[in-house]
């Protein structure tokens, strides 16, 4: 059974009352991938939003396996020390990684941000030496669009982002750079200029199903 787990911040996470872009990424592998495979993690809550915490369990559709690795407000910082114990809890053999706005928003730069990208990749390898990844860019959000200096760092991020996927790529443990979805807006594709609604959530799938089905011939075009 190949074992998916899902590494994010909030807009992996979701909140109460969304679908996330897991249940999108579940249905098109139900669609499209040959053989058993399940979405694992060490958390299966969404964020709860009257109370500041991820304690809610109400899914739009709670039949699918909804683990993951996830959380409000957390980047490549907070799941670098995390990401072994959670791959070897949970056997997983394919992380789909989307990090990196919190970072720049509160934590590191661009280069910082981009040496935790690394530090996370070298713990993951530590808890399976053939984990497979593939990495999300930073998409376009709000602040991007109104904060310019932020906005250059989101675009040198995504640039070292793309070097240190290059560098790290292994055949034993290969690393895709999905591609940011050439249709999004934060208008139509969010609810707030930075989480996905429905669209964004097919939008976001849509990003890793064609990296996995390009790159390695996993699944097929994206079919939510």
């Amino acid at each position: 059974m190949l074992r998916f787990m899902p590494v994010g911040d909030s807009m992996t996470i979701g909140s109460a009352g969304e679908h996330t872009w897991r249940y999108r990424m579940w249905h098109h592998l139900c669609a499209t991938y040959g053989g058993p495979f399940t979405l694992v993690g060490p958390r299966e809550t969404l964020y709860d939003k009257a109370a500041d915490a991820p304690t809610s369990h109400a899914y739009a559709d709670p039949g699918f396996p909804r683990a993951h690795l996830a959380g409000w407000g957390e980047g490549w910082l907070h799941m670098a020390p995390l990401i072994a114990d959670a791959v070897r809890a949970a056997r997983a053999d394919v992380l789909l990684v989307s990090l990196g706005l919190i970072d720049l928003g509160f934590y590191t730069n661009a280069e910082q941000t981009a040496q935790n990208a690394r530090a996370f990749a070298a713990e993951a390898r530590s808890a399976n030496p053939r984990i497979r990844m593939v990495w999300l860019p930073v998409i376009p959000n709000v602040r991007a669009a109104n904060d310019e200096p932020f906005a250059a760092q989101v675009t040198a991020f995504n640039e070292l982002l793309a070097k240190t996927a290059a560098d790290l790529d292994d055949s034993a443990s290969p690393i895709l750079m999905a591609s940011v979805p050439d249709t999004w807006d934060i208008h139509t594709d969010t609810y707030d200029g930075t989480h996905p609604n429905a669209t964004g959530e097919h939008k976001l799938a849509a990003a890793f199903a064609e990296a996995m089905y390009q790159g390695w011939g996993l699944g097929g075009a994206y079919q939510g």
